[in-house]
């Protein structure tokens, strides 16, 4: 592992002859990735904080780990310090202290799959308080701006006859339906990552476990367990993504558990690169759209 800097932050690298991450040394982020030779794909949001009752919270840009539901301010309590990091075969762990207040600790397991351009995540949350608490771990990413975020959508029928609803989206107060960014199609929906306010944020049960975005002539995947038949947060969402004037997020949620003292939830997603937008898990009909 080599070090390195994000806006002043210290950061350890973790590279093979596929991919690149660059991970903050105090804190369970991954700040950049990029394949070998190419740009980072994540966004930069400087170090701007976000006050908040437990001290200044840092959006950073990359990937983060969070519990849902949401609220102010205990998603936002702050991780800038105390992480602790050891090697692991393939990769690394980083443990952070037990969050104030919530007594949630959340750490995280990087290996780099030595073969092909893939990362595999384990995200862990364990109650370190006195009583259970109801969660879900909910992972997000955040990437530049240029590309197209595609969300694959639940086809086919749920009962013989097709009577029933096969897919529920929600939406947040503060988008707009007619919002041009945001694409409503049978087999995918897609946003297009343009600068633009108001934000938009869309989720919805994704039965396919995977989410991606189509930048520059590469394709990042992110995959993760569906958990078909359990019950997720905002409406039932295990995918959420979330655009604005500066990033879009890829976003994946594990189901709600009442997690008992002493308990551990894991979370797990696979990155993966591609150099074509050309897949077999891409409907034929986005491959063609995107082309246009």
């Amino acid at each position: 592992m080599k070090n390195g800097d994000f806006n002043g932050w210290p950061t350890l690298i973790l590279e093979n002859e596929f991919v690149r991450l660059e991970m903050l040394k105090n804190s369970a982020r991954i700040v950049r990735f990029s394949p070998i030779g190419k740009a980072n794909l994540f966004v930069d949001l400087g170090s701007t904080p976000l006050p908040t009752p437990y001290g200044d919270f840092y959006f950073h840009g990359g990937h983060r780990f969070w519990h849902s539901p949401e609220a102010m301010p205990r998603t936002y309590i702050p991780d800038n310090e105390g992480a602790e990091i050891s090697e692991v075969p393939g990769g690394i762990r980083i443990e952070m202290p037990t969050e104030p207040w919530t007594n949630i600790t959340k750490n995280i397991e990087i290996r780099l799959n030595p073969h092909q351009p893939q990362v595999i995540l384990r995200h862990e949350l364990r109650n370190d308080g006195a009583w259970a608490v109801e969660l879900a771990p909910w992972a997000l990413t955040m990437v530049k701006q240029g590309g197209v975020g595609i969300f694959p959508q639940p086809t086919g029928n749920v009962d013989p006859a097709g009577l029933l609803a096969n897919r529920q989206i929600s939406i947040w107060p503060y988008t707009k339906i007619a919002d041009p960014r945001l694409i409503l199609r049978e087999d995918c929906i897609l946003i297009n990552a343009t600068p633009s306010l108001p934000p938009i944020k869309i989720g919805y049960y994704n039965p396919h476990g995977w989410m991606g975005y189509w930048i520059d002539g590469l394709l990042f995947v992110k995959r993760f367990d569906s958990h078909p038949g359990e019950t997720f947060p905002d409406g039932g969402c295990n995918t959420e993504s979330y655009c604005n004037d500066k990033f879009i997020e890829l976003e994946t949620l594990g189901p709600l558990t009442k997690l008992a003292p002493g308990e551990t939830l894991t979370h797990n997603e696979t990155w993966e690169i591609y150099n074509s937008l050309d897949q077999p898990f891409i409907p034929q009909q986005v491959v063609e759209y995107l082309s246009k």
